[in-house]
């Protein structure tokens, strides 16, 4: 790694570790308040973990508060906009269910910008062009994100991770935080068409 590539990572993760901290702090009444919700309205557990890619593919335990009821064929809870709570929606919306994720900014799991991280399973589905999105720290958002969020085709998600991973910078990532304050505060974008989440990736269907 060149010495202005390696500036930059420093640079990269002082800015995660610094504006990560403050935002947990200064965020910690209302997940106090939200978990207070979460519990009262759909019960334990409040939290959501999944194991995720991080770099270079590794896992981590990625945290976020609960959104969806446990799939309960006997309840007729089977698919996402079924298990999706209205108090669940209403946190995916004002994108509340991801403030526990600066836990994992702090951690340096995740960076604040960078591409999504994304379950493991998905890690042998990628084409050796898609996997190259684990070439920087997944990041809380991303140039994806904030250019359609969920509402865009995995194909242009991609497209867009990649750009991101090749071109990204310190002022870039500055940018695209601004962004996503204004995506938030839009609340667009939140699922794909005709889905409550954004449906999931099986990989290349035209090898």
């Amino acid at each position: 790694m060149s010495a202005v590539r390696s500036r930059g990572v420093a640079s990269k993760r002082a800015l995660d570790l610094v504006l990560g901290s403050i935002a947990f702090v200064v965020t910690l009444p209302v997940q106090a308040l939200t978990a207070l919700a979460i519990r009262v309205a759909m019960g334990g557990p409040v939290l959501f973990r999944q194991e995720r890619a991080g770099l270079h593919g590794q896992p981590f335990r990625l945290v976020k508060f609960r959104t969806m009821q446990p799939a309960d064929p006997a309840k007729g809870l089977v698919r996402d906009d079924e298990r999706l709570t209205r108090l669940g929606q209403a946190l995916r919306t004002t994108s509340l269910d991801e403030l526990p994720t600066f836990w994992n900014v702090i951690r340096g799991d995740v960076s604040l910008v960078g591409p999504r991280p994304l379950p493991v399973t998905y890690l042998e589905r990628y084409s050796p062009e898609e996997a190259r999105r684990h070439d920087v720290r997944p990041g809380i958002t991303g140039l994806a994100q904030v250019s359609g969020r969920n509402a865009i085709t995995w194909e242009e998600r991609f497209r867009l991770d990649l750009a991101y991973a090749d071109h990204h910078t310190l002022a870039g990532d500055i940018v695209i935080l601004m962004r996503t304050a204004h995506s938030v505060l839009r609340r667009s974008g939140i699922a794909a068409p005709g889905s409550a989440t954004m449906p999931e990736f099986m990989g290349r269907t035209d090898a």
